[in-house]
């Protein structure tokens, strides 16, 4: 009876290492893709302080796996991205909505927007420059 319990503890470890063992399947190595902007950096001129600014960055999967963007943040709470949240077939198009509201922001301005996805690497940044004229 003491090798049945040996042999069921092992095989129950044995299934336990294997359901915690990462997969090499479809979600492995080549689920990694690529992604192209249309353009990285976007200048809104001269604005108003007060004022928003929205910009959508275009981009193209250029990779053979679906592109999945899993966040998207800005460096200020002044600026927010809005992202596709299913995935984008290879070849396919989409967008990235960045709206900056100036208020409180007079100066020269460059809004990082920070893109994280299944691509290598895996970060990509934006950025949305100008100017914020301060209202007198």
């Amino acid at each position: 009876m003491n090798n049945m319990k040996k042999l069921i503890f092992g095989l129950l470890a044995a299934s336990l290492l294997m359901a915690c063992h990462p997969s090499t399947s479809s979600q492995g190595a080549s689920a990694v893709t690529s992604i192209k902007f249309d353009q990285e950096i976007f200048n809104f001129g001269k604005i108003k302080e007060g004022e928003s600014v929205t910009h959508n960055f275009g981009f193209v999967n250029t990779g053979k796996s679906p592109l999945i963007i899993t966040d998207a943040k800005a460096t200020c709470g002044c600026t927010t991205p809005i992202w596709p949240k299913g995935p984008i077939a290879p070849g396919d198009k989409g967008t990235i909505n960045v709206t900056f509201n100036s208020t409180g922001k007079p100066g020269e301005q460059d809004k990082l927007i920070f893109v994280t996805a299944n691509t290598n690497p895996a970060e990509s940044t934006l950025h949305l420059v100008g100017e914020v004229e301060k209202i007198k």
